[in-house]
């Protein structure tokens, strides 16, 4: 059975809740991918478990669409690149290193999933990604230009090149720091294509490595117009749109599962320990 019969585009929008035109053009990508980061939140309780979540095209969609869940980076890319391919884009998956906190670009290996997005028409394709679980994740997909700023429903960024010893040109993305006034790259990556079959095994690493940030603690967020949520261990952050910050610590389990399910739309699995 191919992706494409088993994922279901009406039900996929109306889980993000988008009721925009269904064309191949660039105001349907920019709205469809803030949508689904909005309707959509990011958590790794399946890594949380030591366990690689699956990226069959039916298991996307019963967790992420059918029931209330999320994903990280690899389920929501494959998740996205499967509705912007069935709506006419041409997408080519992409592997970045992560570098937000890092001390090179050399220093953390490929773990990242993003997408290059070919919109028909347009000589210049599009950065998408719904699935770096980071305040400073794209909103909305930005053209492929070095050295120009976008703003993306309110955040800022920006696609610089940096020298490398490969072959391929290296992009880096950056994003605003209004806190610092400066900016912050947040991961690098070249155009190569990377296939489902290295999303597979890099998919599988990240879940089950007990070295992996992903199986260590809790690590969800929810993004709204007004909020940026984050709970990474017993930590939850709330980010205004206005840039004001609070923080406080959760203090037990029954707490750590009443905010998955009211603030962050998540049933979490029964029995599980959500704070370690």
């Amino acid at each position: 059975m191919s992706d494409t019969v088993q994922f279901d585009l009406d039900a996929y929008l109306g889980r993000i809740g988008w009721e925009g035109e269904r064309r191949a053009d660039p105001v349907t990508l920019k709205g469809v991918h803030l949508a689904h980061l909005r309707g959509i939140p990011f958590e790794n309780l399946d890594a949380l478990r030591r366990t690689a979540p699956s990226l069959d095209p039916a298991d996307l969609m019963a967790k992420l669409v059918h029931s209330r869940r999320g994903g990280y980076c690899y389920e929501h890319n494959t998740l996205l690149s499967l509705a912007l391919e069935t709506l006419g884009f041409r997408v080519t998956r992409l592997a970045a290193r992560v570098i937000l906190g890092a001390e090179t670009v050399e220093s953390r290996p490929r773990t990242h999933m993003a997408l290059l997005v070919e919109v028909p028409g347009d000589p210049r394709p599009y950065l998408a990604d719904v699935g770096f679980g980071a305040i400073g994740a794209l909103l909305e997909p930005v053209p492929l230009r070095a050295g120009v700023e976008f703003r993306d429903a309110g955040r800022r960024h920006r696609l610089v090149h940096v020298p490398h010893r490969g072959p391929l040109e290296l992009w880096v993305l950056q994003a605003y720091e209004e806190r610092t006034g400066s900016w912050a790259g947040q991961y690098a990556f070249t155009l190569e294509p990377f296939e489902k079959p290295d999303f597979e095994v890099i998919n599988w690493h990240i879940g089950t490595n007990p070295r992996s940030p992903f199986t260590q603690q809790i690590y969800v967020q929810s993004v709204s117009a007004e909020r940026h949520l984050l709970l990474h261990g017993s930590l939850l952050t709330e980010t205004r749109a206005d840039g004001t910050v609070r923080e406080r610590k959760v203090p037990d389990e029954t707490e750590a599962r009443r905010l998955l399910e009211e603030e962050f739309g998540i049933t979490a699995p029964e029995g599980m320990t959500l704070l370690g």
